[in-house]
């Protein structure tokens, strides 16, 4: 990221692991199409420059927005972007480990808490999902059933476990890897926040595995990366497109071999026969925006007292996207929040013309 490139060229091992570290948390908010404050870049700077701490990083962010609540639709994606950002930066400073499950769980608490609804952070999800995704043209990446996911999860940890790596070229050992990524990206085990998760859980177990990763891949092509694990778990025969591991093959090529692959986030965009992907893209999100925003008010008006995942579970989308459509309808004046996230009820002001 161009805020630390002085920090990596200055030699200094310190301050160049510490540029590395906020360079990753940063740029795997693109994953949700999130982007960090001003005031975020400046309190990471004090930190590579050892004026404070990564702990006193991470409280100096937790009391500015304390003192400055977020009340708009993009201070709030800022405030995720800033908060999210110094957490992944604490844990990639340490390299305190466990492969197992839990790890993954306790990374996502980490990441999450305080963010998302308690019943998210940290936990796994007790429903299904579906995504609408761009280089789908809307389309979904079929998740695993909320009603197995531990024993999904484990499973493929298990046999992680016990797979011998002994005698693979190193191609081979770099694609099994991916493959397990891919897996593991594919239970989506939790509500929101699975890529950043699943990506920082990675990141630590390459570490321990012995790995020398270029995290710079992280740092700039994080949203490839998650188109990458969408294609890789995406087919529809009806359409002659199948799973595919290419595209996360050439991330990982260039993450852990030294490869130069072109990573480019059109290639792995589905074409549409009777229109351009991306208009496709734009129609199909804007008349799912405009019922999803009418179903929220009438959700609204039958229970004021309705939480945002009660919402997410109720309409079948992510709860990233029902805080969007509610501060959207905060904006236009259509609702407003009484009280506090807990306790409090929405108010319905008008209905949509």
């Amino acid at each position: 990221m161009e805020h630390f490139e002085e920090y990596k060229k200055q030699g200094e091992p310190e301050k160049s692991q510490k540029a590395e570290n906020w360079g990753v948390a940063i740029g795997l908010q693109q994953v949700d199409d999130l982007t960090p404050s001003k005031y975020l870049i400046e309190v990471a700077k004090d930190n590579i420059e050892g004026k404070i701490s990564i702990d006193e990083a991470g409280e100096q962010v937790s009391q500015y927005y304390k003192k400055n609540p977020a009340k708009t639709l993009k201070e709030h994606k800022e405030k995720e972007a800033d908060e999210v950002s110094a957490r992944i930066a604490k844990l990639l400073s340490t390299h305190t480990f466990s492969f197992s499950p839990a790890e993954l769980i306790s990374i996502h608490k980490a990441l999450f808490s305080g963010i998302f609804d308690d019943e998210i952070a940290g936990k796994i999800r007790t429903y299904d999902i579906t995504k609408k995704e761009p280089i789908l043209n809307g389309d979904t990446v079929i998740y695993g059933r909320a009603d197995n996911i531990m024993e999904t999860l484990d499973y493929d940890f298990e046999q992680e476990k016990k797979f011998n790596y002994k005698g693979l070229s190193k191609r081979e050992k770099v694609e099994r890897l991916a493959k397990f990524t891919s897996g593991i990206w594919q239970i989506h085990p939790f509500g929101e926040g699975n890529t950043r998760a699943t990506a920082v859980f990675i990141i630590k177990y390459l570490y321990t595995l012995g790995f020398v990763t270029n995290n710079d891949l992280f740092e700039q092509n994080s949203k490839y990366f998650r188109n990458a694990l969408v294609r890789a778990n995406y087919q529809n025969l009806n359409q002659d497109i199948y799973y595919t591991m290419e595209y996360l093959n050439k991330f990982f090529g260039n993450l852990l071999l030294g490869e130069k692959n072109l990573l480019d986030n059109r290639e792995m965009q589905i074409k549409d026969s009777t229109m351009s992907g991306k208009e496709s893209s734009q129609k199909s999100s804007q008349k799912s925006s405009q019922k999803s925003s009418q179903k929220i008010l009438e959700l609204m008006k039958q229970n004021p007292a309705i939480t945002t995942t009660e919402l997410a579970q109720l309409l079948n989308i992510s709860r990233r996207a029902i805080a969007k459509q509610t501060a959207l309808l905060k904006e236009k004046g259509l609702i407003r929040r009484i009280g506090p996230d807990k306790g409090g009820h929405w108010e319905v002001l008008n209905d949509q013309k």
